[in-house]
């Protein structure tokens, strides 16, 4: 007596897209797609904001800096002929109202002494821990002139991003230096601090920190929504 052996089961995919029902195939594929558009345009924008300028980055720089500030943004300080000779330190001071309504004013919280302390001894710190704050500051400056009025829409988006990142480190769950109550205002100081000239140079130096104060800014629901989102 002999028995039947039917060979599509041997031959079916065990295991990939393939293996799965039709319908699954088509939403993995349509996935799969959309992730390699999506890659392939960041890429094509990174590509674009530092390249040199041409033609479309003419007509459509805008889509290009809406697309890659504040997150992605990119620079060459690390290959500069004069790398950076200076410790830039970030801290707030926040109005805040308490549980009994009364409104007091912190004093100053070092918030760059945070990113050192978590990176200090960790042998993979995170991109965040390095340098969000770090080019965040740095950004700033560069959106703002001398007299600290922002140039355009960079400067208020650098303002507003300024603004989400404080409030995600002094205020509500996970701050780092929670102030204990709801953030009205909150005031930022810029230290700068010249890195001594090494023994062998001859060059002559000041290491005389320097500070500068930025205006108070008003923080409103939108902030605290932005905020609550990127936690």
């Amino acid at each position: 007596m002999s028995a039947h052996i039917d060979g599509s089961a041997e031959r079916r995919p065990t295991g990939g897209i393939l293996a799965l029902s039709m319908p699954y195939q088509v939403v993995a594929a349509v996935a799969l797609a959309s992730l390699a558009v999506l890659a392939g345009l960041h890429l094509a924008m990174v590509f674009l904001h530092v390249a040199p300028s041409n033609t479309i980055t003419k007509q459509h720089g805008q889509a290009v800096d809406d697309w890659v500030y504040p997150e992605f943004e990119q620079n060459w300080k690390l290959f500069a002929p004069n790398p950076l000779q200076q410790n830039v330190s970030v801290q707030v001071r926040a109005e805040v109202t308490g549980a009994d309504g009364a409104r007091r004013t912190t004093g100053w919280i070092d918030l760059t002494a945070q990113d050192v302390e978590d990176v200090r001894g960790n042998v993979f710190p995170s991109h965040t821990q390095q340098n969000q704050l770090r080019r965040a500051i740095d950004w700033y400056g560069n959106a703002h002139d001398d007299e600290g009025r922002p140039k355009g829409m960079r400067g208020r988006l650098s303002e507003e991003y300024m603004r989400r990142i404080v409030l995600t480190r002094i205020e509500g769950p996970g701050a780092r230096a929670d102030v204990g109550g709801t953030v009205e205002r909150i005031q930022l100081r810029r230290t700068v601090t010249p890195v001594a000239a090494p023994h062998w140079s001859t060059e002559k130096r000041s290491t005389q920190p320097s500070s500068r104060l930025m205006p108070w800014w008003e923080i409103t629901d939108a902030d605290r929504s932005r905020t609550e989102t990127s936690r």
